[in-house]
């Protein structure tokens, strides 16, 4: 089973539904791996698209990216996403998720050349954001090791705290820490460790429901020393509407 690790993907392919609010079972009655499977399990839109603008905010300064990104599920579990920046220049990045093995990506400058992402590459910043190429990818749940270490609060919300330790798989992050709304399993925040020490972790805030679904319209990563954030905002969404297949082909990148 495949969870999305960010705002950008699982704004649009694991929101959740207002049916979903009822109460969560007392702290320790499942376990980590089962909470993530009710997470992985809730309700989800077959295709979705949305516009968004990123704030990067570096050294005093933030600069402004706009795009449009399109998903869609794909039977067996997988997924395909593309990203359209719109301004300030004209960059695709194209997303594969496979349910058994690592996604493939690749990224279309405004040249017009298409490159891989190779996976030594995707622990770089995405667009010069605090985003990285992984964070764009989805994460199959069999790859890791689940564990309930607690509880904590996150934007205000009461959380189960579910740590997912990485398998021998080659990945960025060695370990994650997942804060998931005891009231519906929503995740509100992630902590994204590497080399054994907390890096950045990224937060879900201002929750609407837009058709029926709950959607997180900004999300905010954020450097845990404090040296810069990026903001995630949603300008607007449309679920469960119809998108070619044909947009989500490599070939169809230029």
């Amino acid at each position: 089973m495949k969870i999305r690790l960010v705002l950008l993907i699982s704004l649009l392919m694991l929101t959740l539904t207002l049916m979903l609010l009822l109460a969560a079972p007392p702290l320790f009655a499942m376990s980590g791996r089962e909470i993530m499977e009710k997470s992985e399990d809730l309700p989800r839109a077959t295709t979705a698209a949305a516009k968004m603008l990123m704030k990067i905010h570096k050294g005093g300064r933030v600069i402004e990216k706009e795009f449009i990104i399109q998903t869609k599920q794909l039977e067996g579990g997988a997924d395909k996403a593309l990203i359209s920046f719109i301004r300030p220049t004209k960059l695709k990045l194209l997303t594969h998720s496979h349910k058994e093995r690592p996604d493939d990506q690749w990224l279309c400058l405004s040249s017009g050349r298409i490159k891989r992402v190779v996976a030594s590459g995707r622990g770089k910043p995405f667009v010069n954001s605090h985003f990285y190429y992984e964070d764009l990818t989805a994460v199959d749940i069999d790859d890791y090791q689940f564990e309930l270490i607690g509880e904590g609060e996150a934007a205000g919300a009461p959380c189960y705290r579910v740590e997912a330790l990485n398998s021998p798989e080659e990945r960025v992050y060695d370990k994650l820490v997942f804060y998931v709304r005891r009231s519906d399993f929503f995740v509100q925040r992630i902590d994204f460790f590497r080399d054994g020490r907390l890096e950045k972790y990224l937060e879900n805030r201002r929750v609407e429901t837009i058709d029926g679904i709950l959607t997180p319209c900004l999300a905010v990563m954020t450097r845990a020393d404090g040296k810069g954030h990026t903001e995630l905002i949603l300008k607007g969404v449309r679920y469960n509407i119809e998108i070619d297949s044909v947009k989500f082909e490599k070939a169809a990148l230029r």
